[in-house]
């Protein structure tokens, strides 16, 4: 599988800790980079790829054209055989019924994923994105006629100030537009984001844990009541719709990185480029490293793999420990089953609805 970074951004969100850059820089070099580096990394991709996701920072800030030349080169340099799901993140404001058709006259993303984050205008102003909650409706309306079956959507719960009866107005109104998935995230405030400075300044508060802890519960009875499966502790899909790229993140299927601040794994080691676009471009040009790596132990396998099993429905699938931490883990983690956070079966370790919600903790304290 392989994961692109497009890195730019019309503003900055007031969450964000991922690398983009609020620019008007050229965007064509940046995209005539990171096809080279698609091109001459090709071969570290020796079966052929399933899944395919632009995310960022704004995909949908590219041209069709540049969109179109990121789709030839992976068709020309990767197998695309076997390729089921190619996914593009969007803002609402972009998704204009003319930039959706031209997007769907490229014949390759079949997957759109929305970044809605709240259909309540105040929180949308508080996260500083520029969309209102009509543009969001109107886009995944606008998703859904050009024919894309595959619209995700984003949601965030637990925002300052964000009463239980706000969060249900949000689900309320996700239950009437045509998507497929939903990513439902609690909000974390990450050192380094204007989210942060805003709290450390007592400009805002953030939510009781009490009310974040019921804002999921009504998340969960809503997805239950309008036929959304829960695979992970925060996506949810209709039947068949959940994210084939996401889920092998879960399963440490071996994935490629392209593009500033990307990062790649090849079952042994992780590789991650530098988090800056305009070095980034100039080190392809020059032939120059734009990345660093290191290897795993077997310890830091194990516990990566138990902190991302953890957080989903399925669990930890025991044939996929190490034998060394297998034995090790089954003693561990008693104290977690005895407290219904964890149901011990023949072939997982599952947490339950209570050992979801303290599926990190969990990890961290089983980590070897």
């Amino acid at each position: 599988m392989i994961y692109i970074h497009i890195p730019y951004c019309h503003r900055k969100c007031t969450y964000c800790a991922f690398y983009s850059a609020v620019t008007s820089a050229d965007k064509q070099a940046y995209v005539d980079a990171l096809c080279h580096e698609l091109s001459v990394r090709h071969d570290e991709m020796d079966k052929p790829i399933s899944t395919v996701y632009l995310g960022g920072g704004t995909p949908s800030l590219l041209t069709i054209a540049q969109l179109g030349q990121i789709a030839d080169t992976i068709r020309q340099q990767f197998d695309t055989s076997s390729l089921q799901e190619i996914t593009l993140e969007c803002n609402p404001e972009d998704l204009t019924p003319a930039f959706l058709h031209q997007l769907q006259g490229l014949e390759f993303f079949n997957r759109i994923s929305i970044g809605v984050q709240s259909f309540g205008d105040a929180d949308l102003r508080l996260l500083n994105r520029r969309h209102t909650s009509d543009q969001s409706i109107k886009a995944i309306l606008a998703a859904a006629d050009a024919g894309f079956g595959n619209v995700s959507i984003d949601l965030i719960y637990g925002l300052p100030n964000q009463s239980l009866h706000d969060w249900q107005h949000n689900l309320d109104i996700a239950a009437q537009l045509p998507f497929t998935h939903l990513s439902a995230y609690a909000l974390t405030v990450e050192d380094g984001t204007m989210l942060h400075r805003q709290l450390s300044q007592g400009r805002i508060a953030t939510a009781e844990e009490a009310m974040v802890i019921a804002h999921y519960d009504a998340l969960l009875s809503w997805a239950q009541h309008n036929g959304l499966q829960q695979y992970e502790i925060s996506n949810f899909s209709r039947p068949g719709f959940h994210s084939k790229h996401n889920s092998r993140y879960w399963d440490r299927t071996p994935y490629l990185g392209a593009g500033a601040a990307a990062h790649s794994f090849d079952g042994t080691h992780r590789r991650w480029n530098i988090a800056n676009a305009e070095q980034y471009i100039n080190a392809v040009k020059q032939g120059n490293t734009y990345y660093e790596t290191e290897t795993l132990t077997p310890q830091d396998a194990h516990n990566e793999y138990l902190m991302t099993a953890l957080r989903t429905t399925e669990g930890i699938d025991k044939k996929l420990l190490h034998t060394t931490f297998a034995a090790q883990l089954a003693q561990r983690i008693q104290p977690y089953i005895k407290a219904g956070l964890i149901c011990d079966t023949p072939t997982h370790y599952r947490p339950t609805h209570d050992g979801l919600l303290h599926a990190d903790g969990m990890a961290a304290e089983l980590f070897v």
